[in-house]
């Protein structure tokens, strides 16, 4: 059983004032066992305090880990989270009940999952796709087979697509409890760009060719720069709504991978998003990293968790990444940033802390 003598303050307004520190917050305090009082949520956002993702992963969290809760509700600006001794695996649902992003909610439950008593299935349902949101199809072709380097055994399913604004959407999360601590990821070097593959997903557009508009437009930018190109057309029609979305991702001879997605939106053509993921695709090559823009803190969370130093460079130090090195300092871990490079000490959080 461990300890929850504890209480760490943590301002939600520092940095980028995002979802990001309440899902981050709740999920580290899960972990270490640590009581959080955390205020001024999302404080400068244009609605401030809890909205209904946020409200989802505090209620998966505290049932995950048997904490108590007090002060969540709909646009509340603080909350107190005091988790239990345990991290119960099994299996679960959570209805977003909008179109709120469900990768962010999975994200949030797979550092649990990790540490779970035994294997974690969770049917989520709400938005895939939408933009300031991490894709479905990057979690599932980027971040998890980056993570897995660190040891993490998990899987995504998309069960049917869901876009704003009616979302509805639903995807399926299995991951392996850990059997040691996290081991770090190490990516210093980018290496050469061994093959792109992506998918171009549409939903109630086929007659539109929304699917291979976008392909080929991406295509066309990327094999202008010489890169072989593999991008897969998939033509919906379970979603409750139309809706697209567009994902790529490179492999790299070192064993990066790095990914680029947009999501459609009215007013957005099929030919500006395949611009624009190809284009953010090779911004991020030609920096150098080792992650994209988007794993760049995403993956944060875990190297704070890990047993060594993690390392890997970023594109750019956005305020995610500065805010997000900032919280995982403030549960121990120890940050070195250097230019574009990024090397974290993790804490060496282990399962059987957990027994």
């Amino acid at each position: 059983m461990r300890a929850t003598t504890t209480i760490m303050d943590i301002n939600g307004s520092t940095g980028s004032g995002s979802g990001t520190i309440v899902r981050y917050a709740i999920a580290l305090c899960s972990l270490v066992g640590t009581r959080l009082h955390l205020t001024n949520i999302r404080a400068a956002r244009p609605k401030p305090g809890l909205q209904h993702q946020h409200l989802k992963v505090v209620e998966a969290c505290s049932r995950m880990s048997t904490a108590r809760v007090a002060g969540v509700s709909l646009g509340s600006p603080e909350l107190t989270y005091e988790p239990g001794g345990e991290i119960r695996g099994g299996y679960y649902e959570w209805d977003i009940g909008t179109a709120g992003s469900t990768s962010m909610l999975a994200m949030t439950i797979l550092l649990l999952a990790c540490f779970a008593d035994k294997e974690t299935t969770c049917r989520i349902s709400g938005g895939l796709f939408q933009d300031f949101a991490p894709s479905a199809h990057h979690m599932q072709h980027v971040l998890f087979p980056t993570l897995r380097k660190m040891g993490i055994c998990a899987d995504l399913k998309i069960v049917r697509p869901g876009y704003v604004p009616r979302g509805a959407g639903i995807i399926e999360i299995t991951a392996k409890p850990l059997e040691t601590a996290l081991k770090p990821l190490i990516l210093p070097e980018q290496g050469q760009v061994k093959c792109i593959r992506g998918i171009a997903l549409s939903s109630h557009l086929r007659e539109r060719k929304v699917s291979e508009r976008m392909a080929q437009e991406c295509q066309k930018v990327l094999r202008a720069r010489g890169y072989k190109v593999e991008i897969e057309g998939v033509w919906d029609e379970t979603s409750l709504q139309e809706g697209a979305s567009l994902a790529v991702w490179a492999e790299t001879d070192s064993g990066c991978l790095i990914g680029s997605d947009r999501a459609g939106k009215r007013g957005r053509s099929s030919e500006e998003i395949g611009r624009y993921v190809a284009e953010s695709l090779l911004e991020d090559i030609a920096s150098g990293a080792t992650v994209d823009r988007y794993s760049a803190d995403q993956l944060l969370i875990y190297a704070a968790l890990a047993d060594g130093v993690s390392e890997y460079l970023v594109p750019r130090i956005t305020d995610h990444v500065s805010t997000s090195l900032w919280l995982i300092e403030q549960f121990g871990a120890e940050v070195e940033r250097l230019g574009h490079q990024i090397k974290v000490r993790g804490i060496g959080l282990t399962p059987t802390q957990f027994a």
